[in-house]
């Protein structure tokens, strides 16, 4: 016998936005995590002996597991044990990886056995450095993983309901979490006095957040079973299935030129944002001459941009559309600011002018991912849309761990003999970023010349008029 349920918990705002709430909180936890050590790369260089190739290795490790397979992996265990188990899990490991990469940098691992036998080995990447990198290679799995939980459970959430506003919320509540580690990790830092500062303070206090980020979404697990019952109690129609991952998808997906098209933009770009903030903060130090609460206090606004804009532009992307447009925009912005922070910083150091950068940087990262994800489904068969997302994440982390190794090494080759963090010369590696830059605008170019003669609907909004819609099918391809 089926039980009518006259209002289900997602038709109660506050519900639905409350579970959004704790889900959007362990990622906003995680992404102060992911960064609390960016604004402190000159103070880890000095009290550790770490070089910028050991901090390019540690920052490129968080997403190692991922190009191995392990976010493909993930997606599997989505697919077969559920948004509630693989959210805990991977909140779970966050917080295991957090605890061994603070005791990485404590000063309870500098001097043992295990340090002693970690540094004899590829002597120019300290104990420390490496262990906390395996830290971080543990959480970044964790991470990404959470990630694309996250999606699928607003999806369920807000079926029917705002979910394209509700994502670029959740989106924006994860940026702010950059801006808040920016401007708290040094302050944090100097906690135990001017004179000696040190990095274990704010990672200490970042994996106290990951723990309440666990609560936090343990309490959403209650909250999302209660859901649950009521939709398998009413045997819901329209219910969102949860498709399992089909290893035969992966060969319709490879040969698609658009998937090629899609996945080389969104790591070139990717790329080119990424690592750069694990770098930035030093860069201004460099260029400005200035203290790194100082730098990470201009360097905060930028997620702050996005963040603001993000969801915005996701309203207006469902009611005027411009997707391709956006997505080339986006590129000539980040084009100009890598320039500037290659080119004129260096020669015209000026607070307002790093300033001014990095806000309009901001807004090209609101740009571009609010653009780039909606259009997925437009030239993506339905049938592949999740095996689809899931090998674009996947081509992405190879960017995400290889640039900051990249960046790292180009680093010290155009430092030869500078033994001060405080003295590098960030030319080349802003250039490098730069050359990304033009890299995403080609593909940019590229997918919006193939939608003006196929008719994919990038340009198109996304909320349409029925008539609007029947013309699109006819004109239309989905998939290459």
């Amino acid at each position: 016998m089926t039980t009518n349920v006259k209002q289900y918990l997602n038709d109660k705002w506050y519900v639905r936005w409350g579970a959004l709430i704790l889900v959007a909180s362990m990622m906003f936890f995680a992404y102060m995590f992911v960064d609390v050590m960016s604004p402190l790369q000159s103070l880890i260089e000095t009290q550790r002996g770490w070089s910028p190739d050991a901090f390019g290795y540690y920052a490129g490790a968080e997403y190692i597991l991922n190009v191995f397979g392990f976010l493909i992996l993930a997606g599997i265990i989505l697919d077969k044990m559920g948004v509630r188990f693989t959210g805990t899990l991977s909140a779970s490991i966050m917080v295991v990886g957090a605890c061994i990469k603070l005791y990485a940098i404590s000063d309870w691992f500098q001097g043992t056995a295990l340090d002693h036998w970690l540094s004899s080995w590829w002597v120019s990447m300290p104990g420390s450095a490496k262990l906390a990198a395996f830290g971080f290679l543990i959480f970044g799995c964790s991470c990404e993983m959470a990630g694309i939980t996250v999606s699928k459970a607003i999806a369920k959430w807000f079926n029917g309901k705002e979910m394209a506003f509700a994502m670029g919320a959740e989106m924006a509540i994860a940026r702010i979490g950059v801006f808040a580690i920016f401007s708290i990790s040094p302050r944090l830092a100097d906690w135990m006095g001017k004179d000696d500062p040190t990095v274990v303070v704010p990672v200490a206090f970042c994996t106290a957040l990951l723990c309440i980020g666990l609560i936090c979404f343990i309490i959403f697990t209650f909250i999302d079973r209660a859901f649950d019952k009521q939709l398998d109690a009413a045997k819901l129609p329209d219910a969102p299935a949860e498709e399992e991952f089909k290893l035969s998808d992966v060969k319709n997906i490879f040969s698609s030129k658009l998937f090629w098209i899609v996945a080389m933009l969104c790591v070139l770009y990717y790329s080119a944002i990424f690592p750069f903030q694990r770098y930035a903060a030093n860069m201004l130090q460099c260029n400005l001459g200035i203290d790194a609460t100082t730098a990470s206090d201009i360097f905060r606004w930028f997620p702050i941009g996005a963040a603001a804009l993000t969801p915005l532009l996701g309203i207006y992307l469902d009611v005027k559309g411009k997707g391709a447009t956006m997505l080339i925009v986006g590129a000539v912005l980040m084009i100009m600011c890598h320039c500037t922070f290659a080119l004129l910083l260096p020669a015209f150091p000026s607070k307002a002018l790093a300033f001014s950068a990095i806000i309009v940087l901001g807004i090209s990262f609101s740009l571009v991912p609010a653009a780039l994800w909606p259009s997925v489904p437009k030239i993506m068969d339905e049938r592949f849309l999740g095996s689809a997302y899931s090998l674009i994440f996947w081509v992405q982390n190879i960017g995400l761990c290889l640039f900051p190794i990249l960046i790292g090494k180009v680093l010290t080759a155009s430092n030869p003999g500078v033994d001060n963090p405080m003295e590098y010369n960030y030319t080349n590696p802003m250039l490098l970023f730069a050359s990304l830059g033009v890299l995403a605008l080609f593909f940019g170019i590229w997918l919006k010349v193939l939608d003006s003669k196929k008719h994919y609907g990038l340009e198109k909004p996304n909320i349409v008029s029925n008539t609007e819609e029947k013309v699109f099918e006819s004109e239309g391809e989905t998939f290459e």
